[in-house]
C-alpha cells in the first residue's frame, strides 16, 4: 500500500467503494487521514463497516468540514450531469479528486533522492497491452518495476515507494480527469477514437481529458504521442509548441518522409528518444547503461510496421518473431515500450529481447486454444470498433464473433475490413443491427457466446487448413457479460468445451 499524507487528523470524503474507492481509504488512513466512506450500493457499505471506517450518509453531511472528495472514477464528474457528491463539494468548495491524484501527491511528499519513477500510459486503445508489454520489458532488463492502475491493482494498493521502483500505471480518461498533479517522468498517449462522449460532453472534452497525462510533466519528462489520427497529431504540435519534450511514433511513414496529407505537420520531432536516458533518483540502484543503436536525434523518428520497428528506414527491431505482438497495432505497442524502455536506461538489446519474449496479454489478442487446424483468438477487450480494427487487420481471413451492447456508429467504421470475414456470428443486444451493416458478408445471429463459438468453430473446421476464430466485439459487453474479463473466459470456456487444446495464459 502507499501511504497518502497531506490530510493529517482531516476528514476526507470517499464516495464509491468499489476497487479503487476502498483502497483510497485505505491509504488516506495510513497517511493520517479520517476517511469518511459512502456509497449507494449497501454491499461496498457493509464491506467498509468491517474494515472499521466512517460509514456517513453524505447527503446529510456538513460539507464544509471535508479537506476533499475521493471520487470514484465510475461516477460522473461533468457529463451527464455533475454526480451529487460533485455538486455538493463544488458548492462547499471541496476539491474533487481521484485515487490517482492521491498517488501523485504521495511521490511529491517525498525527498527528491527518494522518488521513484512513473511511466503512464492512457489512450482510447492499446493501453493496457503498452502497459503489460513496458512492464514486462523493465522487469525483463532486471528493474524493480510495479504495475497497476486502471489494470490490475489499484494505484494505492501497489507495494510503498522506493528509489529505485519503477511505477507503470495504467490511466482511465475518467482517472485523468480527477488529477491536477499527476506528474509522470514517462506519459504515453497511444491514440485517440470516439469512446465515452457521453461521459466527457462530447469529442473535444474526450481529447482534453486524454492531454492531462502531459499537464503536469516536468522539462526532462518525455512524452510519447501516437500520431495516427488529427487528435494525436494535434496534442504533440501543441506540446512541442511549449517547448515541452514531446515524441511521436506513427505506423505511417509519410509524416516522417514529409510526404503529403494532413500528417506532414509531424514530420519535426516524429518520435525520438532522449539523447540521454531519465536519470534515476539520487541513491536509486544503477540501471543498465544504453548500448546498441545510438538515441536518435530530435527530428528523427519510428515507423511500426507489421512484424518490424524502424528508424529513418533503418531496422531497430524485427518483431516477426514476437508471437504476441501480431498486427500493425502490436508493432506500434512495441514501438512505445522500446522508447520508454530506452529512456528509462534500458540497453537496446535487452529492450528487444522483452519485447520478443512477451507473452501477450489476457483478452487482447489472446490464443486461448487449438482444434486441428483452427486457432481461437479471445480479443475480447476489443469493445469499441476500432479495437476491432486491429483485431481483424491481423488476420487475412477469420470467422468472426462480434455483439454486446453497442457503441457509437456501430460497425459501420469496419466496412473496408469486411472482405477479412469469411462469416460473422452475432451476439447480444448489438446482433440485429449488426447483421444489417454486414449485408452480403456472411453472417449468422447466433445470440449466445456458446452458440456462437459452436457454429464458428464447425464452419472453420469445414473450411479447411489454417483458420482463425477470433472474439473481437467490437461493443461492450453489459448486456450479456459485467465486464469484458467475464466475456473473454465465457469464450475461453466455450472453446475448450469443443475439445481444442488450451493454449498458455498470458
Amino acid at each position: 500500500m502507499i501511504p497518502v499524507p497531506g490530510f493529517e487528523g482531516r476528514r476526507v470524503a470517499v464516495f464509491g467503494l468499489g476497487r479503487s474507492g476502498i483502497t483510497a481509504a485505505r491509504a488516506l488512513q495510513a497517511g493520517g487521514a479520517i476517511p469518511v466512506l459512502w456509497d449507494d450500493g449497501v454491499s461496498g457499505r457493509m464491506q467498509a463497516e468491517a474494515e472499521g471506517f466512517i460509514v456517513e450518509d453524505l447527503t446529510r453531511a456538513d460539507w464544509s468540514g471535508f479537506a476533499a472528495l475521493v471520487l470514484s472514477p465510475g461516477a460522473p464528474l461533468t457529463h451527464p450531469k455533475p454526480h451529487w457528491t460533485v455538486e455538493r463539494a463544488h458548492a462547499a468548495g471541496v476539491p474533487v479528486i481521484g485515487d490517482v491524484e492521491l498517488f501523485a501527491r504521495a511521490l511529491d511528499a517525498l525527498p527528491n533522492d527518494q522518488r521513484p519513477r512513473v511511466v503512464a500510459i492512457t489512450g482510447t486503445n492499446g493501453k493496457s497491452t503498452t502497459t503489460a508489454l513496458i512492464g514486462w520489458v523493465l522487469k525483463s532488463a532486471g528493474l524493480s518495476v510495479h504495475i497497476g492502475g486502471n489494470i490490475g491493482i489499484g494505484v494505492l494498493a501497489l507495494p510503498a515507494p522506493t528509489p529505485d521502483a519503477v511505477y507503470v500505471i495504467e490511466v482511465s480518461s475518467y482517472q485523468l480527469d480527477l488529477t491536477t498533479r499527476f506528474a509522470p517522468d514517462v506519459a504515453i498517449l497511444t491514440n485517440i477514437s470516439p469512446d465515452h462522449l457521453d461521459r466527457h460532453g462530447g469529442m473535444e472534452g474526450y481529447v482534453a481529458a486524454k492531454q492531462r497525462i502531459f499537464q503536469a510533466q516536468g522539462p526532462e519528462a518525455l512524452a510519447l504521442v501516437g500520431v495516427d489520427e488529427a487528435w494525436g497529431q494535434g496534442i504533440a504540435a501543441d506540446l512541442r509548441a511549449q517547448g515541452r519534450r514531446a515524441e511521436t511514433v506513427s505506423t505511417d511513414p509519410s509524416p516522417l518522409a514529409g510526404e503529403g496529407g494532413s500528417r506532414s505537420e509531424t514530420d519535426e520531432g516524429s518520435l525520438t528518444l532522449s539523447e540521454s536516458p531519465l536519470e534515476p533518483s539520487a541513491g536509486a540502484t544503477p540501471h543498465p547503461s544504453p548500448s546498441g543503436p545510438p538515441s536518435p536525434a530530435r527530428g528523427e523518428g519510428y515507423v511500426a510496421a507489421p512484424g518490424q520497428l524502424s528508424l529513418n528506414g533503418q531496422s531497430v527491431a524485427d518483431l516477426s518473431a514476437a508471437r504476441s505482438l501480431p498486427g500493425r497495432h502490436n508493432a506500434q505497442n512495441a514501438a512505445f515500450a522500446y522508447a520508454a524502455a530506452r529512456a528509462l536506461g534500458v540497453s537496446h538489446d535487452a529492450a528487444v529481447e522483452g519485447l520478443l519474449t512477451f507473452p501477450g496479454l489476457a483478452h487482447r489478442m489472446e490464443a486461448v486454444g487449438r482444434l486441428d487446424g483452427v486457432r481461437f483468438i479471445n480479443d475480447s477487450k476489443g469493445t469499441n470498433a476500432d479495437a476491432a480494427r486491429q483485431a481483424l487487420a491481423s488476420y487475412p481471413s477469420v470467422f468472426w464473433i462480434a455483439g454486446g451492447k453497442a457503441k457509437e456508429g456501430g460497425i459501420e467504421a469496419l466496412r473496408d475490413l469486411f472482405p477479412h470475414v469469411a462469416k460473422a456470428y452475432l451476439i447480444g443486444e448489438a446482433a440485429e443491427a449488426f447483421a444489417k451493416t454486414l449485408g452480403d458478408t456472411p453472417h449468422i445471429v447466433a445470440h449466445t457466446m456458446e452458440r456462437a463459438v459452436e457454429l464458428a468453430g464447425a464452419d472453420a473446421a469445414k473450411a479447411g487448413g489454417e483458420q482463425v476464430v477470433l472474439l473481437s466485439p467490437a461493443c461492450a459487453s453489459f448486456d450479456q457479460f459485467p465486464d469484458f474479463e467475464v466475456r473473454g473466459e465465457a469464450f475461453r470456456a466455450a472453446v475448450l468445451a469443443l475439445g481444442a487444446k488450451a493454449e498458455p495464459a498470458a
